[in-house]
């Protein structure tokens, strides 16, 4: 499915604000292949991170790059199929989109052994960046445990010194929690894996109630975190959360309303980041979207400036050239200052950022840095 058919098929009014470039690939061109979640529970996240990506394509307006999209539904096997389709009947040069990590973790090692290249603008996982590390893999948003380290840290100089910490029982939320312990300082009132897709936690909330804590961290991206947040301001447990901006981002917020505000979360990226790059991808994605962009967003929109500046610089059927204009990372983050580590994951700042609102809009602002040029904890197990 081409981008002009998948935006026919679904009807997504906000991408009629956008020229998008007509599906029509030289035979010197490069094609993608973008494998997302655009249905379901965690449909919100991978719309972000398609409407980031063809924002930048678009305003690029080559007629050497092809997108194809595809909606994995969240489920392993589906990503799997097509992406098999992808790698053998649509001959695509580069694959990205993946929201899960479960998801990734069936798709990329498969997808790298082909020689495709696979540029991620979301999952993370320490398998992928450590000893399952590959040349043609590009993690262009952060390690799984980044944001979670950068919270831990935040929780110290907050002097929280009994937190109870929960996460879906999936590679993500493992990594999670492993983050967070990696830099956390105090004592643990629990530790909890929450069912992927839950809704209900009435029975997590009972145990944080008696179990002591003086703050609560949690990972639950998308209608998991809604759910959770509802839940735990309507319980009158009264203690600070603390959490990565996947259960803070722009479009749970909305969601959430009011039990938010005040919360301390972590990101690499926020609207307010004071730079001309990130100024322009704001303005111009409200301008074609009619919302407020999102870290998945910003991460779509530079996975794809990424790709083009290596279009720019070599032939994507000439690999090696290829892969070293990825390494060199020659483009302009609306994050700021971005580079890849020895892993081809990225050395960043993950900033604190606290939940506010701007006249009827809930959002975020920075309010400190919590690790400056950051990377992760498994680069030293990669042997590339």
């Amino acid at each position: 499915m081409t981008i002009k058919s998948l935006i026919t098929a679904t009807a997504i009014g906000a991408l009629g604000a956008l020229a998008l470039p007509t599906a029509h690939a030289q035979a010197e061109g490069l094609k993608v292949g973008m494998i997302t979640t655009l249905s379901g529970g965690g449909a919100g996240l991978g719309i972000d991170v398609r409407d980031g990506f063809m924002l930048a394509v678009n305003q690029a307006g080559r007629s050497d790059l092809e997108v194809v999209i595809e909606d994995d539904q969240r489920k392993p096997d589906i990503a799997v199929q097509l992406a098999d389709k992808m790698i053998q009947s649509e001959k695509v040069d580069v694959l990205t989109g993946i929201i899960w990590s479960n998801l990734a973790m069936a798709v990329v090692p498969a997808a790298t052994a082909q020689g495709k290249f696979y540029l991620s603008p979301n999952a993370g996982p320490s398998q992928l960046a450590g000893r399952g590390c590959h040349q043609n893999y590009f993690n262009v948003a952060w390690q799984n445990d980044n944001l979670h380290e950068a919270a831990g840290a935040y929780a110290n100089s907050a002097e929280l010194k009994n937190s109870f910490i929960l996460a879906p029982n999936y590679p993500a939320g493992k990594d999670a929690l492993t983050g967070y312990k990696r830099f956390y300082e105090g004592a643990l009132a629990g530790e909890v894996y929450t069912k992927l897709g839950q809704t209900d936690y009435a029975a997590e909330i009972a145990q944080i109630r008696a179990s002591g804590a003086d703050s609560v961290f949690f990972f639950l991206p998308g209608g998991m975190g809604i759910s959770f947040l509802k839940q735990y301001a309507d319980s009158g447990v009264d203690l600070p959360v603390v959490g990565p901006a996947f259960s803070f981002d722009q479009g749970i917020l909305q969601a959430v309303g009011d039990a938010a505000l005040g919360v301390k979360n972590t990101s690499q990226w926020n609207k307010d980041i004071d730079t001309a790059a990130n100024a322009a991808f704001v303005a111009s994605f409200q301008e074609a979207y009619g919302r407020l962009p999102s870290l998945y967003a910003s991460q779509g929109f530079d996975t794809a400036n990424l790709l083009i500046s290596a279009m720019d610089k070599a032939d994507v059927k000439d690999a090696d050239a290829f892969r070293a204009a990825l390494k060199a990372a020659d483009f302009t983050s609306v994050r700021g200052a971005f580079a890849f580590g020895d892993n081809n994951h990225p050395i960043q700042d993950i900033y604190v950022r606290e939940v506010i609102k701007e006249g009827d809009v809930y959002t975020n602002k920075i309010v400190a840095t919590g690790l400056s040029n950051h990377a992760d904890a498994y680069a030293a197990d990669c042997k590339m």
